[in-house]
């Protein structure tokens, strides 16, 4: 059964602004764990949170969604779409 038949999608974010020293990927570690996804988030070097998710579509929509707003004491200015075909690990992961 592939990915597509099961409702099981992997996607990949790059998230800019305030991101970063600002409890991002922990809120992003908690939503994520809470949706039942498995992944991982972690600082980039350009000052940019990198986020890789996989599980049921509808609940990568939903932190899609949260991660253009991020926690309340962070800004987002942007978050694009990156390429997510890494082997990710079985629960959500701060990396």
């Amino acid at each position: 059964m592939s990915d597509s038949e099961s409702g099981q999608r992997q996607r990949g974010f790059r998230v800019r602004g305030r991101v970063q020293g600002v409890g991002f990927r922990w809120w992003t570690h908690r939503k994520a764990s809470g949706l039942g996804l498995r992944g991982t988030v972690g600082n980039c070097a350009d000052g940019t949170v990198e986020v890789h998710a996989a599980g049921d579509v509808e609940a990568l929509e939903t932190l899609a969604d949260g991660l253009r707003q991020g926690p309340v004491i962070a800004r987002v200015d942007g978050v694009a779409e990156v390429r997510s075909d890494m082997s990710l690990p079985a629960r959500f992961e701060i990396v």
